[in-house]
């Protein structure tokens, strides 16, 4: 079974979604946003993780100069997509389970250290703050 078709089983799988079709659209778009969220080496580390064909949705993404909330990357998502926010936030937290266990425990520590706080939820992970 090539990379490909492993990561859309599992995403498939995650989210119950009824078809391999329905299965890539979800991840093709919370990969394509997902894309504008990252810079630099983070991107570029992910990027080569992915199989060819997530990673050309991924990397044909402009990154923007500061990822977006947790909450408004799920508002992004739910737009692309045409669904409800509870709708997108399954989605999403389905393709971030995957790709997280796609690039492994410090690649996506390392992520969630970039990214603003209240992605850990999103990639399946508690959201865990220093002692005052």
């Amino acid at each position: 079974m090539t990379r490909h078709r492993r990561l859309l089983q599992q995403v498939r799988t995650l989210g119950r979604y009824p078809s391999d079709d329905e299965a890539r659209r979800v991840l093709d778009a919370v990969l394509a946003l997902l894309g504008s969220q990252l810079t630099a080496e983070d991107r570029c580390d992910l990027a080569a993780v992915l199989p060819e064909r997530e990673r050309t949705v991924f990397a044909a993404q402009i990154p923007l100069p500061e990822p977006v909330t947790a909450p408004a990357f799920v508002e992004a998502v739910a737009d692309a997509l045409g669904t409800s926010l509870t709708a997108a936030r399954w989605d999403v937290s389905t393709v971030l389970a995957a790709v997280g266990d796609l690039a492994g425990e410090h690649l996506t520590s390392r992520l969630l250290d970039h990214l603003p706080r209240g992605w850990a939820l999103l990639f399946g992970r508690a959201e865990l703050t220093a002692a005052a």
